[in-house]
């Protein structure tokens, strides 16, 4: 699944390419992308101009000039892509947003599992109600220590659950949380509510250094994720834990473990990661 760098990186991407663009027709070839009446979907977005790109957490809000916008979450393959006007759809295009400028946007998505959703700008955590529940953004001005020792210090579920709990921090997933644990020493089955103060605040240190630095690589592609451009993201060149097991620890040399932790493939190093207890 798209966690927060790679949605932020398919918001750049949209930024660049369609920012002006008027939506002069629209088709659906899969309507079951759009939660809600597809119908009143095509009706409301017809004829308008995409005015802004943002972003909170995973999910994508693109602005329109007639005060709504459209919602847009990836799931786990969803992607973007902005082609010249005779481009065929592909297999799996499940909304196809032709533009003035003899271009189109495709929505493509091989899992189906992507939704959007069409909201009165400024209602949408009313009208999307999952944006509303959404923890804080991990960025230096949001995720403040005080908040993380708050939220923490109320739950037992295993620091690796907590961190992919979305309604307490936006936008990380398994890929991020792997990372972070193995850079702060936390053993991923730690009791959120046992981390110290010390603890979480190197912990909230690496979190926002780490979402920086995907971004600043475009993002992590194990799999199949590609921006709007189709390239393929390079932070997977950077990564200490995800995915290295059976590898030696880039700290200390001890071989990378995988186990499960709240259903989640988990890696870790056994060593520097010490289990409490």
């Amino acid at each position: 699944m798209p966690e927060l760098p790679e949605v932020e990186t398919v918001r750049r991407g949209l930024e660049k390419l369609i920012i002006g663009a008027r939506i002069t027709k629209v088709t659906i070839p899969y309507p079951k992308v759009i939660t809600g009446d597809s119908q009143a979907f095509t009706t409301g977005v017809l004829n308008a101009q995409f005015t802004a790109i943002d972003r909170r957490g995973k999910y994508l809000l693109l602005r329109l000039s007639n005060q709504h916008t459209i919602v847009s979450h990836l799931r786990m393959e969803g992607q973007y892509s902005v082609e010249p006007i005779d481009a065929a759809p592909r297999k799996h295009t499940e909304i196809i947003f032709e533009l003035d400028g003899q271009r189109v946007l495709f929505y493509n998505d091989t899992r189906r599992f992507g939704r959007m959703v069409l909201t009165t700008t400024g209602h949408e955590s009313i009208e999307a109600p999952s944006l509303a529940k959404l923890g804080k953004e991990p960025t230096e001005e949001s995720l403040t220590l005080a908040y993380m020792v708050a939220v923490f210090s109320r739950s037992k579920k295993p620091v690796k659950s907590f961190l992919l709990d979305q309604n307490q921090i936006a936008g990380i997933g398994n890929i991020y949380a792997d990372e972070v644990l193995w850079q702060s020493k936390i053993h991923p089955e730690t009791p959120a509510n046992q981390l110290s103060e010390v603890e979480l605040a190197i912990l909230r240190k690496n979190i926002i250094l780490e979402m920086a630095r995907a971004i600043a690589h475009h993002g992590t592609t194990v799999h199949s994720f590609s921006n709007i451009f189709g390239e393929v993201g390079q932070f997977q060149n950077e990564l200490e834990a995800y995915g290295r097991v059976n590898q030696p620890c880039l700290r200390c040399g001890a071989t990378m473990v995988k186990i499960k932790v709240g259903q989640r493939g988990t890696t870790f190093c056994p060593v520097c990661q010490i289990k409490r207890g």
